[in-house]
């Protein structure tokens, strides 16, 4: 089951813990507009093997989530499990690619080479900032009838679960639910700049089913998707991103207007792209043919029923099997210079 309480809070961040004990958590303490104070609680390390989180940090992140959430009030917001509401997905809203993140211990000698202080470095430079706000994404907890355990103010009130929230394993399968991804968005409006965080853990899986977020099960490459011979078997698995979405024309200048996606072959083989298929922020899927050649660019002309929106949008890369190999975003702003090529 999906987590019950899913939101973001807006806020300015006050005050901070790092993360220390046997269970812990990176602790920053936020306001709102009305008052209202919360905890958010930022895991730094797994009590599952490997324990430690997997993170990557965007300084300049640009994605059309930011012009979903910038214009909520202050404070805890739900959001409903769907794009347009808010709500993140690292892999369907193509946030990162997995190799992006790194795997980093919470603590260790030194400056800047642990979690905690990556964390640090940008709520310090949040705290210091009297315009910037911070955007939790997670599961609220409280209103408690009793002070917060960090930082003393009542209620005890917050938002956790800043982390992946799909692809879990043991108990924490519960938990797994698309559209319902924790993670921290800075705002520095002064400066014109968002700073994304995301985190996960080591134990959760990458590739997740669409409507319940639990782990897929990937048949291995001599495993054939369907049994009857007659159905053209699926090519090998290749590593995410090997076949990459290069660059889009998203709003040209002809009428009627042509859109187009280019796609790279990073490696120095040919690859199949018989069964493959591009699809839309709507999931509206175009079926690729033929091969593409080691090192080579391919320009896919994009018909119905996938469009590429002019308000901003997706654009996800998936092979034979149905699974993500690469995915791309971009914003309305990107998107309003016709005849402009938008290179990711």
């Amino acid at each position: 089951m999906a987590l019950k309480h899913y939101g973001v809070l807006k806020g300015r961040p006050i005050s901070r813990r790092l993360g220390s004990g046997s269970s812990p958590h990176y602790q920053v303490r936020v306001v709102d507009d009305a008052g209202t104070h919360y905890r958010v609680a930022i895991n730094v390390k797994s009590r599952l093997a490997p324990s430690e989180l997997m993170y990557h940090i965007k300084p300049h992140f640009v994605h059309p989530i930011t012009g979903i959430v910038s214009p909520l009030a202050s404070g805890f917001n739900p959001l409903a499990h769907q794009p347009e509401a808010g709500g993140l997905d690292y892999i369907r809203g193509n946030l990162l690619q997995p190799g992006l993140m790194t795997p980093l211990p919470h603590e260790l000698p030194g400056p800047d080479n642990d979690l905690n202080e990556k964390l640090d470095q940008i709520v310090q430079r949040a705290m210091a900032d009297p315009e910037a706000w911070v955007y939790a994404f997670g599961e609220r907890w409280g209103p408690e009838n009793k002070a917060d355990k960090y930082f003393g103010f009542i209620p005890g009130n917050g938002v956790h679960d800043i982390h992946m929230n799909q692809g879990n394993v043991g108990g924490f399968v519960q938990d797994d639910g698309v559209w319902q991804d924790g993670g921290l968005l800075f705002h520095f409006p002064g400066e014109g700049q968002w700073t994304a965080v995301f985190l996960k853990f080591q134990s959760q899986a990458w590739h997740t089913d669409d409507r319940t977020g639990h782990t897929l099960t990937v048949p291995g490459p001599d495993e054939p998707i369907n049994p009857d011979p007659v159905v053209p078997q699926p090519t090998d698995i290749l590593p995410d991103g090997l076949v990459r979405i290069l660059a889009a024309m998203v709003n040209s200048k002809g009428s009627p207007e042509k859109e187009w996606v280019f796609l790279l072959n990073t490696s120095d083989r040919a690859v199949p792209l018989t069964g493959w298929e591009l699809a839309d922020k709507h999931k509206a899927r175009l079926r690729l043919h033929g091969t593409l050649d080691g090192g080579a660019i391919l320009k896919v002309d994009i018909k119905p029923p996938v469009a590429l929106s002019n308000k901003g949008g997706t654009i996800t890369l998936l092979n034979d099997r149905g699974l993500k190999v690469h995915g791309v975003s971009y914003t309305r702003e990107q998107a309003n210079q016709p005849g402009w090529t938008i290179v990711f």
